[in-house]
């Protein structure tokens, strides 16, 4: 059982589709930072000092403890942080789009071979020089 598993996790196909995946989530990372720290900053501004990661819907109070300090936060629409999310996805997407689409240029078409029209088959031939022949006078 062993070595069908080393056989298995050894294949290309699993190597490559870890490393995928691996590569993907740093890249996650990149873009969330970029999102919250470069892109949402200056969209806030723009908005008139809007923060969106603190705009959200309040359901609940927080929970404060005696000195002031927030010891449970309570329950809340964070649709600011939905926002986030929304353009950290669509970061993500276009970066794959581009990626694909170069890849898809770079990579060379294998050129389709137009197949001559089909002729008679040899059967039909010998049936018609047969024929052709059996026509012929003697």
């Amino acid at each position: 059982m062993f070595q069908e598993f080393k056989a298995f996790i050894m294949k290309g196909n699993v190597l490559e589709l870890a490393t995928a995946v691996i590569i993907a989530a740093a890249f996650g990372a990149v873009v969330t930072s970029f999102t919250n720290d470069v892109l949402m900053p200056p969209i806030g501004q723009a908005l008139g000092g809007v923060d969106f990661s603190e705009l959200m819907i309040p359901l609940s109070e927080d929970v404060i403890g005696p000195d002031g300090t927030v010891l449970e936060e309570g329950a809340a629409i964070r649709y600011g942080r939905f926002i986030q999310t929304i353009i950290d996805f669509l970061i993500i997407a276009f970066v794959i789009f581009l990626i694909i689409r170069s890849y898809n240029r770079m990579t060379v078409k294998p050129e389709v071979v137009e197949k001559a029209p089909a002729g008679p088959t040899e059967t039909e031939l010998l049936i018609e020089i047969r024929d052709q022949l059996a026509r012929r006078p003697l």
